[in-house]
């Protein structure tokens, strides 16, 4: 199994209202690609962060293998919603690691 963690911040001048739509957003098209991708196992966004993080949003999720993590990133659904959601995102940072 591999787990892939990712994490952002928001671009500079994104209201607290359009974060939380954002996430909302996000979650929604997370949620369906759990549905219709093979090899995702869990999918965990966390928009909550302590002060103490220095980063604004992270994606937590687990995959069968690294072919099926390999297979998500290209996959044309994730695609169409990462160029969706990463409008208001920057400073993206990744883990991926064999669990």
């Amino acid at each position: 199994m591999v787990r892939h963690i990712v994490s952002w911040n928001y671009k500079d001048g994104v209201t607290d209202e359009e974060k939380k739509t954002h996430a909302q957003m996000m979650q929604a098209g997370l949620d369906g690609l759990e549905q219709c991708i093979d090899g995702i196992l869990e999918v965990t966004l966390y928009t909550d962060l302590c002060a103490s993080s220095n980063r604004d949003i992270m994606l937590d999720s687990l995959f069968e293998s690294e072919a099926a993590l390999a297979a998500y990133q290209v996959h044309p659904e994730h695609q169409k919603l990462t160029a969706t959601v990463g409008a208001l995102l920057q400073d993206r940072a990744c883990v991926d690691y064999l669990v």
